[in-house]
């Protein structure tokens, strides 16, 4: 069976509530889920004052630990203009250095077309704004685009990989 890792980061709790979604939409497609959130690794005081790398990841890239892999990215803003699409392409960088094969939120989720509402989501990934203070979490429309994306990571996974 095809196995999906969520992996992800949330201080506020707005990206573990995307990537709960995004596992949900995993699953509909018939795949096993992990839910992974990645520690907090060092105080920042500690992290400011030396020349501290947040690097974990460089001995599964010098392996090719990732190459062929199905991965995508979902990510939160403070605004709607908030560096969404910025961000999404600073995490899609990582995976295509990783050799991985990206899967973003294709035009089959129309919600992120949507003029109704204000509702985050691009072509790059999921998104969700949670306003300037945290007070917005996740709408609907954003929760259903990241089970979408889930579920298309995770069929194309199953389609690659068997």
């Amino acid at each position: 069976m095809t196995k999906v890792l969520v992996l992800y980061y949330s201080a506020y709790g707005h990206i573990e509530t995307m990537a709960n979604a995004v596992a949900e939409g995993a699953r509909e497609a018939g795949t096993t889920v992990d839910i992974k959130r990645v520690p907090e690794l060092v105080p920042a005081e500690i992290a400011k004052a030396s020349p501290y790398k947040l690097d974990q990841a460089g001995g599964l890239w010098m392996k090719g630990a990732r190459h062929g892999k199905v991965g995508g990215a979902f990510a939160s803003t403070a605004t709607q203009h908030g560096g969404q699409e910025t961000t999404l392409f600073s995490l899609i960088t990582n995976l295509l250095h990783f050799g991985m094969t990206v899967v973003g939120l294709n035009y089959g989720f129309a919600g992120q077309m949507k003029l109704d509402e204000i509702t985050g989501g691009s072509p790059y990934g999921a998104t969700t704004i949670a306003g300037g203070d945290g007070s917005r979490q996740p709408s609907a429309n954003e929760l259903a685009g990241a089970r979408y994306q889930g579920r298309v990571i995770a069929e194309t996974a199953i389609k690659l990989h068997g």
